[in-house]
């Protein structure tokens, strides 16, 4: 995106917009520096006075650009309300301030992208996209720093999990999550219009046609959503390796940093974190696939494919919407009917219970609750098809 012009109101939006983050800057090195003050672990310790040395790089660089725009710094009052809400995250420990402190993080972010819009050179805007990373960088060391602290790791530990990164970036099932959500919306959706139209023509044969009508609209539909849900995701995650490449080439040594914080909060002693986030930093490649993995859960090995997605919506929903119709080929009025209910009240049990595949919660209760919503929706759809049926007849 090229340098856009601006008028005196954007002007002085965009100078509003920087002095809120130079702000917040200020608030955030302050909570980090009464955290580390009062924190007995020293790893913890280190890391915290860094993320708050972080802090007052960025608003450094507000305060630089306000320079060069010729405004005035606010006035950091630190007021009392901020004082003692400090002083009460410091007091509920480390760990579930830093809770807190995560979600300020993220807020922090959304502030970064909102000013992103508001910049009128493109030098700007890349240096707020870099802040913007190292905010969602703090949120996920926030939450590093809050968890529990497990056992200490050797090096060889930490890059046998680098190497494996693979294996558990791959979210909700991948394409087998899809395939049985896909037969759990086809079913439903479609076994709710056999139901309705059930209702207000006895089985008649305008059930089959509403049927295989609602399936091919169902199945479509799925199979569309998944693709550009699934393209969009993909473009969204190539964007924003792109971007981490481009922050190992430019700025190889703040990326070596942040590893070795990674490392130290994962139990690494930092002189060894130190020597690994140097060897990986030799070795962009690896850098990278780490940064990423460790940032933002993800791995170009684990890109979704839209395709997949898109032919395992539309096959798995016309499946679940081909089972309620079944019957009907055979058979109408209430003995279709009465068979409808039963295999897809059968079925709903079936894939409420091979959801826990990607779920992992217990087959029975998620087969009986799927079951249970099913009948409720073929009850009132039922009684609504039988109602409607009557009026218009």
């Amino acid at each position: 995106m090229a340098d856009k012009p601006q008028d005196e109101n954007e002007k002085q939006r965009f100078i509003a917009a920087l002095r809120r983050a130079w702000l917040g800057e200020q608030a955030g090195q302050r909570i980090y520096r009464a955290l580390a003050e009062h924190e007995s672990n020293e790893n913890r310790k280190a890391v915290l006075l860094k993320l708050a040395a972080t802090e007052a790089q960025h608003g450094a660089r507000w305060k630089a650009r306000l320079e060069e725009l010729g405004a005035e710094l606010p006035v950091d009052r630190d007021p009392l309300t901020e004082r003692v809400w400090r002083w009460v995250l410091v007091q509920t420990g480390t760990e579930n301030a830093l809770k807190r402190i995560e979600s300020i993080e993220k807020d922090a972010d959304d502030g970064y992208a909102e000013l992103a819009e508001l910049a009128p050179l493109e030098s700007d805007r890349a240096s707020i996209h870099a802040v913007q990373r190292d905010e969602q960088s703090h949120a996920r060391l926030a939450h590093e720093v809050g968890s529990p602290a497990g056992q200490p790791a050797g090096p060889q530990a930490m890059l046998d999990v680098i190497l494996g990164r693979e294996r558990w970036h791959k979210r909700g099932g991948g394409w087998i999550g899809q395939a049985i959500y896909g037969a759990n919306d086809g079913l439903g959706s479609v076994f709710g219009i056999v139901s309705g139209v059930a209702g207000a023509t006895a089985g008649g044969p305008a059930v089959l046609i509403a049927g295989l009508a609602g399936m091919l609209a169902s199945a479509l539909s799925m199979g569309s959503g998944a693709y550009l849900a699934t393209k969009a995701d993909r473009e969204v995650q190539e964007a924003e390796i792109r971007r981490e490449r481009r922050e190992v080439q430019d700025n190889p040594e703040e990326e070596r940093e942040e590893l070795a914080l990674f490392y130290q909060l994962k139990g690494v002693p930092e002189a060894e974190a130190q020597a690994l986030a140097t060897r990986l930093i030799s070795q962009p490649e690896f850098a990278l696939q780490t940064l990423v993995g460790e940032e933002l859960g993800l791995s170009e090995q684990s890109f979704p494919n839209p395709w997949t997605a898109a032919l395992s919506a539309t096959l798995s929903t016309a499946f679940g919407a081909f089972i309620p119709i079944v019957p009907f080929f055979f058979a109408h009025g209430y003995p279709a009917i009465i068979a409808s209910f039963a295999i897809s009240t059968l079925a709903h049990f079936v894939i409420g219970a091979a959801k826990t595949i990607v779920t992992g919660l217990s087959p029975w209760r998620s087969g009986v609750e799927m079951t249970l919503i099913g009948l409720g929706e073929a009850v009132i759809t039922y009684v609504l098809g039988l109602v409607l049926g009557g009026i218009v007849g």
